[in-house]
């Protein structure tokens, strides 16, 4: 009988010093409709512009303009981190995949979300860039690098597109209203 009464005792005091927690849970929204990206050169490249993304009714408008790059196709990408500090700009990471898909181009269904293709510099070096991308999200892309290749992206190599090194760095901020 003493060890019940001791028992039922030591489970009131237990009970006792249960405490409940109640969390609350707030849903946060994405404030910001744009972002921006002042792209540097890589080591002595030359290689400048900027980019900004847009909110749209159809998904992320990409618009931007470059110079100093070498004529012709350049591979252009969201990459892992916006960190620009390596003198090959290899400080960036990968291409921004959160899907864990192959590489693709931006028409593809399945890519990595940082596949923007090609930019096509002129004689004089410049180029831009003006479509909207279904796949590309605001909220994924603050704060991750954008970076122009020296060489095309072939569309279908794995991982990267061969696009060779990197010729231009910056990070995604966001954009002043």
């Amino acid at each position: 009988m003493k060890f019940t009464t001791f028992l039922t005792a030591l489970f009131i005091i237990a009970a006792g010093c249960t405490e409940t927690v109640e969390q609350e849970v707030t849903e946060t929204t994405f404030e910001h409709s744009e972002l921006v990206a002042t792209v540097m050169p890589v080591g002595d490249s030359g290689v400048s512009g900027s980019v900004t993304f847009t909110e749209s009714e159809d998904g992320v408008a990409i618009q931007g303009d470059f110079e100093g790059l070498e004529p012709g196709n350049h591979g252009f990408h969201i990459h892992q981190y916006g960190d620009c500090r390596a003198d090959d700009g290899t400080s960036a990471g990968g291409h921004f995949n959160p899907a864990g898909n192959n590489h693709g181009a931006p028409t593809d269904m399945e890519r990595h979300m940082g596949d923007l293709g090609n930019i096509e510099a002129n004689e004089e070096g410049s180029a831009n860039v003006d479509y909207t991308d279904a796949t590309v999200t605001l909220e994924q892309i603050l704060g991750r690098g954008i970076i122009i290749h020296a060489g095309e992206d072939d569309l279908e190599s794995q991982p990267t597109g061969a696009a060779g090194s990197r010729v231009a760095c910056g990070v995604i901020g966001i954009a002043q209203n």
